[in-house]
């Protein structure tokens, strides 16, 4: 039987290229989503497009039933409740998404035991970060005999390649303090506060990172026995850095909560990479540092990763889970985080064809 995958919000720059990464690597037949056909893009033999709105209940559940994989690409997740999810659960169809937010995630995993029930497969989360960045906080864990501490950090530059959805994800996240594990006890963190300067691999070199609640803050600490995890997000070039804390730390909250604001900020922002992206390019550099021991000696494993452009390495982390789920190389019943669904050598054979270095390090701790 020929593989269908159906991509939900497939016309967005995420969706985009999760697309393209499954032509490329996938004979599927592909059919992607949008409200409305804004062009006659010509895409390739393998792609249809249909024209669907998610409030739409019945055409969503027809899409659904004539495809063998759903993808989930239309953000931002914190509008989102897990009705996709669950249909694709209720109709024994296997399911993805990149979805980014806490709160999204704390209903998917709700259902993870009527997954596992109905035999779907289904992973969330996945994309660059969250997504590739679970899949190496896992392998430099597996360099270790007992992990203690995670510190995981990332830089964008300008808009990363992706659309305003991303930018409306960003200023969400910086409404309200968020749970972050420290010391063995969840702490409550306000966002894009405490600073701290990382040196990313070139070109990226030094960039001033910050708290940030990605769903790795929540995942990693039900996956791993770990005391710490740290996740720090920042932007290149550092203006924008310092404009996101103002307005993280100046701007009242009840203010960020307004749908109309978010949407104001977004589409301001958006306008201004659209300029800066010019110069510095739209890449992603992530560091992934795992303190613990080995053989009874306290080390470090570093793990980093560069790439030009943060949509693409979005669309390689879905797509290559994808790729796996269609070849049965990847079957587990139930709904799980990324490192917890994906082995470290599928993660590795994935980076490897899609050319994408991983470089691992492991250091004495001094």
């Amino acid at each position: 039987m020929t593989d269908r995958v159906l991509i939900l919000g497939g016309r967005g720059r995420i969706g985009s290229s999760v697309m393209e990464d499954l032509v490329a690597h996938t004979q599927a037949e592909i059919t992607i989503t949008g409200r409305h056909r804004t062009s006659e893009t010509a895409f390739s033999p393998q792609v249809q497009f249909l024209t669907l709105d998610l409030a739409d209940q019945d055409g969503l559940r027809s899409a659904i039933a004539s495809h063998n994989l759903v993808i989930h690409c239309a953000g931002p997740f914190l509008y989102r409740d897990a009705s996709v999810l669950k249909t694709c659960i209720e109709m024994g169809v296997n399911y993805l998404d990149v979805s980014d937010n806490r709160t999204f995630m704390q209903k998917a995993f709700a259902d993870h035991e009527q997954g596992a029930a109905a035999g779907v497969t289904a992973i969330i989360n996945t994309g660059v970060f969250p997504g590739i960045s679970n899949s190496m906080v896992r392998q430099a864990i597996e360099q270790l005999d007992l992990p203690e501490k995670i510190h995981l950090s990332y830089g964008v530059a300008g808009s990363g390649g992706a659309g305003v959805t991303v930018l409306r994800t960003t200023f969400l996240g910086l409404s309200e303090p968020f749970d972050a594990w420290i010391d063995n006890q969840w702490q409550k963190v306000k966002p894009y506060s405490d600073r701290e300067t990382i040196d990313f691999p070139d070109p990226y070199g030094k960039v001033g990172v910050y708290w940030f609640d990605v769903p790795e803050t929540a995942t990693l600490v039900k996956s791993f026995p770990v005391k710490t995890v740290i996740t720090k997000f920042g932007s290149i070039p550092d203006i924008y850095n310092h404009l996101t804390w103002i307005t993280a730390h100046l701007f009242p909250s009840a203010w960020l909560r307004k749908p109309q604001n978010i949407e104001y900020l977004s589409q301001l922002s958006y306008r201004m990479t659209q300029i800066s992206d010019r110069f510095s390019g739209i890449g992603v550099a992530i560091r992934a540092q795992v303190t613990g021991y080995k053989e009874n000696q306290p080390v470090t494993v570093v793990s980093t990763l560069v790439h030009e452009n943060t949509a693409v390495a979005a669309g390689a982390g879905t797509g290559s889970i994808a790729q796996f789920i269609l070849a049965g190389q990847l079957s587990k019943p139930g709904v799980w985080s990324v490192e917890q669904a994906l082995s470290t050598e599928l993660f590795e054979q994935a980076m490897q064809h899609r050319n994408i270095q991983i470089h691992l390090q492991m250091n004495p701790l001094t």
